[in-house]
């Protein structure tokens, strides 16, 4: 399970870096913090833990950092913080922000969308190297 989660979150980083270079912002960001969400669910999962339901799972990183190798714990506070950044947007970049009568198209400048797509990046390699 743990590997086809990883393939999934994959899947989303590629689809990621298409928006961006297409210029679809928000979707890039949405896209990444989906890849995100699933690759770090992968990691739960190849550790024994069953992911919870809801999209951060920083909060749970961080409780069971001990089942971790070292090289991997060391970066559980990133990879957590990155987690709860991109779980914000994860509304926003697909449905828009209401309040202000904005489009998700319009939320998003490329500097967002490089900076999710990186941090995304950044998940997917420490989750790859761990399970695969």
């Amino acid at each position: 399970m743990a590997e086809s989660y990883l393939l999934e979150g994959d899947i989303r980083l590629k689809t990621a870096r298409i928006a961006l270079k297409d210029e679809y912002f928000a979707y890039a960001v949405r896209q990444s913090q989906e890849c995100v969400e699933l690759s770090l669910k992968g990691a739960l999962r190849y550790v024994g833990i069953e992911p919870p339901k809801w999209h951060d799972v920083g909060i749970i990183l961080k409780k069971e950092v001990q089942r971790f190798p070292e090289w991997f714990s060391e970066n559980i506070d990133r990879l957590s913080i990155v987690s709860r950044e991109l779980r914000r947007e994860r509304e926003p970049s697909m449905y828009g922000d209401s309040d202000l009568n904005l489009p998700a198209m319009e939320l998003y400048t490329k500097l967002d969308a490089q900076d999710a797509v990186n941090k995304a990046d950044f998940v997917m390699g420490l989750c790859k190297r761990l399970v695969v």
